[in-house]
């Protein structure tokens, strides 16, 4: 994959004690350093075939992430959206339904498991201009939504799990 703007991050791995702390709320949008960090997850995710990614997996604790849905070798049906920066999120509605689907996640590679998520999620967060955004996810969206949220909360998506046996090697 050709690289746009920004710079590949190194991606912590499971047992970084970054990936267990609760991210600090982002007090300025405006910061030219966030708005490089922004960059750089756009370009990390894209290139590891991620579909979203958390500031904490690159060794930021404050609450962004990229969701960026698309399909890939790691998630051949993803719908495509543009990658899209959330900073200061709150998930304001989940809805009663749940589904278990396959996650993987690009802090704990070689490893996907069976996870549990709500369908629908209403959310609240600020975009990288500083606008207030409400809106809904759906499905496969709602769940990358909902993985990388934990990241901010310092959870993990094996934390998530109803049975250990719903975990299996990617190979």
């Amino acid at each position: 994959m050709k690289k746009q703007n920004g710079v590949f991050l190194q991606i912590a791995q499971l047992g970084h004690p970054v990936l267990r702390e609760k991210a600090q709320e982002v007090k300025n949008v405006d910061d030219p350093r966030l708005q490089s960090l922004i960059d750089d997850l756009i370009a990390t995710v894209m290139d590891a075939d991620g579909v979203g990614i958390a500031a904490p997996q690159v060794y930021q604790p404050i609450r962004l992430f990229i969701i960026a849905s698309h399909p890939n070798p790691r998630y051949p049906n993803a719908p495509t959206m543009k990658p899209t920066a959330v900073i200061n999120p709150t998930i304001i509605y989940r809805s009663k339904d749940k589904k278990k689907d396959w996650e993987g996640c690009l802090s704990v590679p070689g490893i996907r498991a069976l996870v549990p998520r709500h369908k629908v999620v209403k959310v609240r967060y600020s975009t990288r201009t500083g606008k207030s955004i409400e809106r809904e996810f759906t499905d496969f969206v709602a769940r990358i939504f909902q993985h990388e949220y934990d990241h901010l909360e310092g959870v993990i998506f094996l934390d998530r799990l109803t049975s250990s046996k719903d975990i299996i090697s990617e190979k």
